[in-house]
């Protein structure tokens, strides 16, 4: 059952609740190491990611409950223990704890993260800035230790963006001896809101949504209750489901705010976005009078989460089109599977030439990251017949359950 079928051909309609962002709460939940009490955080979606970040905050010996959306965190009980290697393996995110057990305990040992295969995202410029903060750092093949007695406020300019060195950083420096200042720093809205919760509970950060970020040190911070924002990824994904099966829906909480990169492109592809109050409404398919560049940036530009999506509505529109892959290098592997289901998609070094054609048809194709694999479900809601995904696992990292969602929105689709 590590498989979703999906007969092709159904328009959707109806709405669909978009569920709290996967890239929101992972930090946040690290962030709770740095705090000597309970949190409750609120909204946090129930996917594979999050289960593997709870089990190694469990490893550390603190206490977690999760009721529906809601997870309380006690990090009273915390203690060093081994945390299990294959969490730590299975998701990059792990490398977010560096930073809040370096603040906490002065040392950390672990094996080199995993979880993606989009591109090298090496934790180099993360164990260069820890060392600039005072922490002595030794590798192997396998993994590093980190050692500080109390990390100090430095000036931290990192070579490029990056987001997760910018997260893990924000958590090593807010119990820091002194300021820190780190730019260029990532902008997203997951920094904002890892930024907002540490506020919360008392950190003092300046210039949070910009590329300086100044952090005071502050001795200790307090337990905090914190709502995870939705989810934007998931709801363009839902957005693209929509352009490429076609009918109308309702993405409901969608956080437009932090999508309009993603809205103008798809308005400019042929979708018809109306901005809510409380949500998008999306309608229409995706026609021939689309752009022809996508081109990905750091936020606020066109996120690179969104690019392999944006791929799979690409092939629908019987226009020609590029792809410009700018942040990750190897985030073309749908490529190949696409071409299974009939698409025209040529790749030159970072660019993918999107060949006009006159539609998809299903095909057994195999998901091999998060969003590949949410786009290939995608692509086969409009193809020809029947498409299986393999490896679903992918995908359930970061949708808590995208077969039950899309069928609720009419989609012909099961689990096999």
């Amino acid at each position: 059952m590590d498989a979703i079928r999906i007969y092709g051909g159904n328009c959707l309609d109806g709405q669909t609740t978009i569920q709290g962002s996967k890239n929101a709460s992972l930090p946040i939940l690290a962030a709770t190491l740095l705090i000597d009490g309970t949190c409750e955080i609120e909204n946090c979606p129930d996917i594979s990611d999050v289960y593997h970040m709870l089990r190694l905050l469990e490893s550390l010996g603190c206490k977690v409950e999760r009721e529906r959306t809601v997870v309380r965190i006690d990090t009273q009980s915390f203690s060093e223990c081994d945390m299990p290697s294959d969490s730590v393996c299975v998701m990059r995110s792990s490398v977010m704890l560096v930073g809040a057990l370096l603040a906490r305990t002065g040392k950390i040992c672990m094996e080199y993260p995993g979880g993606c295969v989009i591109g090298a995202r090496p934790i180099d410029l993360h164990l260069k800035s820890l060392r600039q903060m005072g922490a002595s750092v030794q590798e192997d093949a396998k993994g590093f230790c980190a050692e500080a007695a109390r990390l100090r406020g430095a000036v931290l300019r990192l070579p490029f963006v990056s987001v997760g060195a910018t997260e893990n950083l924000i958590l090593a420096a807010v119990l820091a001896d002194g300021e820190t200042v780190i730019e260029p720093a990532a902008r997203e809205p997951e920094i904002q809101s890892l930024c907002e919760f540490l506020r919360s509970a008392g950190a003092q950060i300046e210039g949070s949504g910009t590329e300086r970020l100044v952090i005071h040190g502050v001795e200790k911070l307090m337990p905090v209750r914190y709502r995870i924002p939705a989810d934007r990824i998931v709801a363009g994904t839902y957005l693209c489901a929509c352009m490429s099966a076609g009918g109308r829906v309702f993405l409901r909480d969608a956080p437009v705010s932090h999508m309009e990169s993603v809205l103008s492109y798809a308005e400019r592809m042929g979708a018809s976005v109306s901005r809510e109050a409380d949500g998008i409404v999306v309608t229409g398919r995706v026609h021939e009078s689309g752009c022809d560049l996508v081109r990905t940036g750091c936020y606020p530009e066109f996120p690179t989460d969104m690019q392999s999506l944006f791929m799979a509505v690409m092939t629908l529109s019987g226009k020609a089109g590029r792809i410009e892959e700018t942040v990750f290098e190897n985030r073309f592997r749908i490529v190949p599977e696409l071409r299974k289901m009939g698409a025209d998609i040529t790749v030159q070094g970072n660019v993918a030439h999107v060949g006009a054609v006159d539609g998809l048809h299903g095909a057994i194709v195999q998901a091999q990251e998060l969003r590949g694999g949410a786009a290939l479900v995608v692509a086969a809601l409009a193809a020809d017949g029947t498409s299986i995904v393999t490896n679903r696992h992918y995908i359930d990292r970061g949708y808590e359950d995208i077969v039950l969602n899309l069928r609720a929105l009419g989609a012909d689709l099961e689990l096999a």
